[in-house]
């Protein structure tokens, strides 16, 4: 899709049917963020939101490696100054600043996936990892501290001291390690994993889009204001889907036993 770029960083696009493809690429920096990559990646996911067409993104890598976290020679005067801030039409693609993203992400990860990769796929809905793939927080070690949501997210999947063992030391974790810590859904080997990927978002692609909405809408209420008040809009959500035109499409399509084609209506 794409050569290695050493240079200023970008993502590709490419759509697929119902799918929006999105590729990391600065290969020859092994993808490591600069703000012009940030800036991309944040409008790439703007495009997927307001796109109506476009149900599932897959988040993958160009080259050998996934990311290599930022680029801290070319971010830390930007940040420093407080100059870089992701554009007004752009999605945060580590869900920190809002608007939150409301379609999922299905991210494809390989080799290396340092500090604001680990991020990423703790941001994204489902994450296949090839075998190859090996993982380190190393913001410790670098004088500062994880600021994509790992210190929320990463306790909450592998637990407290799982978590810290790897965030306050720096430690390389792999594949499997990764599954364990419930960080990544699925690993297969190297060379399959943006297949596999593919494959989970054409399935999520075939079903109703308003029901995809509101099953990522009511989970993340619960992140991000507690189970009460997520329960609490279970049956307003409800009532709201079942007057839709996708329900009646999906009632027809059992009662014939066939396919439903959802418009997302």
């Amino acid at each position: 899709m794409s050569e290695a770029n050493s240079g200023l960083g970008r993502v590709t696009r490419e759509q697929r049917g119902h799918l929006f493809l999105i590729g990391l690429d600065r290969a020859g920096k092994r993808n490591a963020f600069d703000s012009a990559m940030l800036t991309d990646l944040a409008l790439a996911l703007g495009e997927y939101e307001r796109n109506d067409e476009l149900r599932c993104a897959v988040l993958f890598a160009h080259g050998e490696h996934f990311t290599a976290g930022l680029d801290l020679m070319e971010l830390t005067p930007k940040l420093a100054s407080g100059g870089f801030k992701y554009p007004e039409d752009g999605i945060d693609p580590w869900g920190v600043v809002k608007p939150r993203r409301s379609k999922p992400v299905v991210t494809a990860v390989q080799g290396t996936c340092l500090t604001a990769g680990i991020e990423l796929i703790l941001n994204a809905d489902i994450t296949i990892a090839a075998s190859n793939a090996r993982f380190a927080h190393l913001e410790v070690l670098r004088g500062i501290a994880p600021a994509g949501g790992s210190t929320v997210r990463f306790t909450r999947a592998a637990g407290w001291t799982d978590a810290m063992r790897y965030m306050l030391t720096g430690e390389e974790f792999d594949a499997v390690q990764a599954q364990k810590m419930r960080l990544v859904t699925e690993v297969v080997e190297t060379g399959q994993t943006l297949s596999r990927a593919i494959e989970y978002a054409e399935r999520i692609a075939k079903a109703a889009p308003l029901a995809i909405k509101a099953t990522l809408q009511s989970a993340f209420h619960a992140q991000d204001e507690g189970d009460d008040a997520a329960l609490s809009k279970l049956n307003e959500q409800l009532l709201t889907l079942i007057k839709s035109e996708d329900v009646r499409e999906g009632v027809m399509a059992m009662m014939r036993k066939r396919e439903p084609v959802f418009k997302g209506r």
